[in-house]
């Protein structure tokens, strides 16, 4: 059971009531509530967006972050390292079918090397969406940061891969997030299945994510 539990907001506007200006203001607040929070990623998972309104978003993201004092809040993007680095984010979120960590890292460091860049982070934090523990090996393998292995409580047309092939995939050399279904009542499931923390959207993006917080960390 980890001592401090990692905590992952993966975003979701689109869930959100309203036109696309009030889901990104709403989104936007989401972001600066679970920044002061002290969730320790968010990963923008805006995948429908254009190019253009993706980078937008997250410069407002980046910049609601780091406006803030004391945080140790990363923002992710979901897949797309030009934009990561374009808007100086803490790092990507990687597909299970996306390229590899190793081929991010070449990529960071090229582009962390531009003038327009050079405050992206030279060591960029890497996730890997994982659906078996096979899968865990190789991002750990590949020098991922971290694994998120889903789903394993719930996923629409997916069937959960369960507890004991959580515990299986937190065998690998690598920090382990739960995600798929994951709720306060079964998030310490995770934990003593040896998951370094949990994933989530709706458990984050529906409810006072202070509390989520507080009750987590409680429990791991």
């Amino acid at each position: 059971m980890p001592p401090r539990c990692l905590l992952y907001y993966i975003t979701d506007r689109t869930a959100f009531p309203g036109d696309e200006s009030s889901r990104r203001h709403r989104l936007l607040e989401k972001i600066r509530e679970a920044a002061i929070a002290g969730v320790d990623y968010i990963q923008l998972r805006e995948k429908d967006l254009p190019t253009r309104d993706l980078e937008a978003l997250a410069r407002e993201a980046v910049k609601v972050i780091r406006g803030m004092a004391q945080t140790r809040t990363a923002l992710l993007i979901n897949s797309r390292t030009d934009v990561a680095l374009a808007v100086q984010a803490d790092g990507v979120h990687l597909r299970s079918d996306d390229i590899s960590p190793r081929e991010v890292g070449v990529i960071w460091k090229c582009g962390a090397g531009a003038p327009a860049r050079a405050n992206s982070p030279q060591d960029p934090l890497i996730a890997v969406s994982c659906h078996s523990p096979a899968e865990v090996a190789q991002a750990a393998a590949d020098k991922a940061t971290f694994a998120v292995f889903a789903p394993v409580f719930e996923k629409k047309h997916a069937n959960p891969t369960g507890l004991a092939a959580l515990q299986k995939a937190c065998e690998a050399k690598i920090p382990v997030l739960a995600l798929g279904g994951i709720t306060l009542a079964n998030a310490q499931s995770c934990f003593a299945a040896g998951a370094s923390g949990v994933a989530a959207i709706r458990l984050f993006q529906d409810n006072d994510i202070a509390e989520i917080v507080r009750c987590l960390r409680q429990e791991s």
